[in-house]
């Protein structure tokens, strides 16, 4: 994935400008971003799990380090933080109050800061709900969120540290970003969260849309990320816990969406 334009990078249908992005499956089912500005040539790594998978590709496309973004603490996010960081000089970049759980950390941020990676502009989101450090980098210009453990395609992470009324207000923000915004969620759980959604929302038929496309995908052994948040406002169930229509599935018609997001994480905790 990735381009050579120096204006634009086509993904699929869309045009992200001023960004290259690379994504690395590492582990069992985490994502690893390159993010390269193609105007300067700076290179972040985000939520880099290890480190040897980020440093070959950089080395193979020939792209040069110069940051780390961190969404949160977790080792499958941070793990290969201080490698990587002994190797290029990154600067290690995560949510200041969290600063003691990162590895490496160099440049603290908090919500509403903008960091520039080159010329390209990102916005930090301070998404606590997984963990109570949680935050979300957001590049405006190339419609791209990464948004860690925070959203995932057709569902959302489990609640850690944080609680149902902190994730709910986190979400909240995140679907109100464009529509045509792309998820780059940092772990491939889509096909399993699908599985669920369709239990509590079983009516709903962009949800079942979304169902073929994701199998298709799998079977051919291609990534379900990035997803449109767009589309994610159709059929992901934890986008939906204020609608009407998703309330009733549920039987919980004008309920308080934080007990209807709650109740629907709950079910999923125990699916």
């Amino acid at each position: 994935m990735g381009g050579s334009n120096k204006e634009s990078i086509v993904w699929g249908d869309t045009i992200l400008s001023k960004l290259d992005i690379h994504q690395i499956p590492v582990l069992s089912d985490n994502y690893i971003y390159l993010v390269r500005c193609q105007a300067t040539g700076a290179c972040a790594v985000v939520d880099p799990a290890e480190a040897e998978p980020a440093l070959d590709k950089a080395r193979e496309l020939g792209w040069t380090i110069t940051h780390i973004l961190n969404t949160h603490h977790h080792f499958d996010h941070t793990g290969g933080n201080e490698a990587i960081k002994a190797a290029t000089g990154a600067t290690v970049i995560g949510y200041g109050p969290d600063a003691n759980r990162i590895p490496g950390i160099d440049r603290t941020v908090v919500d509403g800061d903008r960091i520039m990676l080159g010329g390209a502009r990102a916005e930090v989101i301070a998404t606590p709900g997984h963990t109570s450090g949680h935050v979300s980098y957001w590049f405006p210009a190339s419609h791209a969120l990464f948004c860690g453990d925070t959203l995932f395609s057709a569902g959302c992470g489990r609640l850690f540290e944080g609680t149902a009324s902190q994730m709910w207000a986190s979400l909240s923000r995140l679907r109100d970003l464009p529509a045509e915004t792309l998820i780059f969620c940092a772990h491939e759980y889509t096909q399993s969260n699908i599985t669920f959604a369709l239990t509590v929302d079983p009516r709903n038929q962009a949800l079942r849309d979304r169902a073929i496309e994701v199998d298709t995908l799998r079977a051919e052994g291609n990534p379900t990320i990035p997803s449109f948040l767009g589309q994610e406002r159709a059929f992901n169930p934890f986008l939906r816990a204020d609608k009407a229509d998703f309330q009733a599935a549920l039987s919980m018609a004008g309920a308080d969406p934080v007990d209807v997001f709650a109740t629907t994480r709950l079910k999923k905790d125990r699916f």
